[in-house]
């Protein structure tokens, strides 16, 4: 499959000097009535940060993808947020987990309230397994910037300590959950949200290097 290239692609590209053919990194498009399109210029801003940082070479605009649809497969980083309903068919579940246990990588951010809808469409998707909170010293917050606490928090909520769960097939890491941090919000543009301050949006833009580095090399 084409994302397997991609990974690969990653990689290769995270260990030497050279190029490599540019790859996307996509939003997922869902069902249920939810807000999928929320954090509109969060995924551009980490693209240019993992090009520069990481010296990457994602296409600048992400691309815009379907849960059900067989395009999924050309991206090796799929990012999920929103706030609102989500529902999976059998269909799209079934596409989903292909997906993943194929190579693919899937970050859902909750942007506030999407945490009741999404446990349970993940289940449709790996009904065997459960969201296990990642330690703090685990390798995913030791890449090239360093979290030492773990996931930093970015956006204030319900002042609620942030979590990030991982689904985990094999012994890998097909998913990771961002729950009361809003990783998302500090991607976006400065002063799209006053209260995210630099030094914040800064913290989530090397936490999310760290995820676009971990994803394409574990």
């Amino acid at each position: 499959m084409r994302f397997k290239t991609y990974l690969l692609a990653g990689l290769v590209l995270l260990n030497c000097s050279f190029s490599v053919p540019t790859y996307k990194m996509a939003k997922l498009k869902y069902n249920g009535g939810g807000d999928w399109y929320a954090n509109r210029t969060a995924l551009p801003n980490l693209i240019d940060f993992c090009n520069k940082n990481l010296k990457t070479n994602f296409a600048s605009q992400e691309g815009i993808v379907e849960v059900g649809s067989s395009e999924l497969f050309n991206y090796p980083f799929v990012y999920l947020t929103g706030h609102g309903n989500v529902v999976f068919s059998s269909t799209e579940a079934s596409n989903l987990r292909k997906y993943l246990i194929g190579g693919g990588f899937l970050h859902i951010d909750d942007n506030y309230g999407l945490d009741k809808f999404i446990r349970k469409e993940m289940k449709k998707v790996f009904p065997e397994l459960t969201f296990v909170e990642l330690p703090a010293n685990h390798a995913l917050y030791n890449q090239k910037f360093k979290f030492p606490g773990g996931l930093p928090k970015i956006h204030e909520h319900d002042g609620k300590r942030p979590q990030g769960f991982a689904l985990m097939w094999e012994g890998r890491m097909v998913c990771y959950y961002t729950f009361e941090c809003d990783l998302g919000n500090g991607w976006e543009d400065q002063g799209t949200y006053p209260d995210d301050t630099q030094p914040k949006r800064l913290d989530a833009l090397k936490m999310g290097a760290n995820l676009v580095q971990y994803a394409l090399t574990q």
